[in-house]
């Protein structure tokens, strides 16, 4: 699961909250605009939807 994560946030490890692709799956599961979304919010969601955030990351996984 850390394998997929890592390569998830290619390019915005130190700020995973700036990464396009995050960005995106956040929109595309909460509705809040990715270019409204701060550090803030990324980390709130994160925080909220763990359950749902590892169950994602380890289907990514199984699919990888």
């Amino acid at each position: 699961m850390i394998r997929i994560l890592w390569s998830l946030s290619r390019g915005y490890r130190l700020c995973p909250w700036q990464s396009p692709y995050l960005r995106w799956r956040i929109e595309t599961y909460s509705g809040v605009h990715a270019d409204e979304i701060t550090f803030t919010q990324f980390w709130s969601f994160a925080w909220r939807q763990r359950r749902e955030l590892v169950r994602y990351l380890r289907w990514a996984e199984r699919m990888s």
